[in-house]
């Protein structure tokens, strides 16, 4: 597949240029880039955050959500995750209020229940049905670059993807780990 011209656009370009949508899928059960790193250690050693507590977790990443969310643009996450989950699921969505609390919708989608779905083979965000950004990680989890793809047989691709599991997927206040 080749890459675009585009690649050398940011993620925060690609979100502020959004007019309609960005839809993100997420597939794997663990992830291990290194923004995220002290964040998970710091919850296995039993510390949690506290939505009322907004300060201590706000970032610049959720200004950028909320921004665009506040544009009118719809940002929906889905994740599809193996049950029983794994101890990195549980970090997510421990804090997934913070991604809802920035306007962002979000849902979950047991591992089984994707079986009839033909899915791609790395997580993605799709921006407006005119762009694809899969994110490539290792097999331990760690961050091994972005692709931007224009092609627009593998945006469809990832669009039907990204709504099939949406249409079964449980919105976050509903599942329970």
């Amino acid at each position: 597949m080749p890459q675009s011209k585009q690649q050398l656009v940011t993620f925060e370009e690609l979100l502020d240029s959004a007019t309609r949508c960005a839809a993100h899928l997420e597939m794997r059960d663990s992830y291990a880039v290194d923004y995220e790193k002290s964040g998970f250690a710091a919850w296995k050693d039993g510390r949690r955050l506290r939505p009322e507590d907004r300060q201590s977790w706000w970032t610049p990443w959720l200004d950028l959500i909320a921004r665009t969310t506040a544009r009118g643009v719809a940002v929906r996450r889905a994740r599809v995750v193996s049950e029983p989950v794994s101890e990195y699921t549980r970090f997510l969505h421990s804090g997934t209020f913070k991604n809802i609390a920035a306007g962002e919708e979000v849902k979950w989608l047991p591992r089984r229940q994707v079986s009839g779905i033909a899915l791609p083979g790395n997580d993605f965000w799709v921006f407006d049905d005119h762009l694809v950004r899969f994110n490539h990680f290792s097999g331990d989890g760690d961050d091994a670059g972005v692709e931007h793809v224009e092609d627009p047989e593998v945006i469809r691709l990832c669009r039907h993807a990204f709504e099939a599991v949406w249409e079964r997927g449980v919105p976050h206040q509903e599942y329970e780990v």
